[in-house]
């Protein structure tokens, strides 16, 4: 499973919500490959989930996008991403 975090600049808040997902992928023995973005180079890309803020899910078209109440919050993220990534992860392995 791809799954690419995005923010504004790709290089502060989607690399630590990146590390954050990773570990959640991990502590759930899911097999992920999670990169991060700026939000123009997303537009580009084709992974399996984008995982974003609020603001910037709004302006993807055409893909499966999760908005996060927050890049750090560990907790947060996890309540915000982890039932859909359990979902792409059951839809592949069929």
């Amino acid at each position: 499973m791809k799954i690419l975090t995005v923010c504004g600049n790709g290089i502060g808040s989607s690399l630590m919500l990146a590390m954050k997902i990773e570990e959640i992928c991990k502590e759930e023995n899911i097999d992920a490959q999670v990169e991060s973005s700026d939000f123009n180079s997303a537009q580009g890309k084709n992974p399996d989930l984008i995982v974003t803020i609020k603001e910037l899910a709004q302006q993807f078209e055409n893909k499966r996008v999760v908005a996060i109440r927050s890049y750090v919050n560990k907790k947060k993220i996890r309540e915000d991403v982890l039932d859909i990534i359990k979902a792409i992860q059951i839809k592949q392995q069929r």
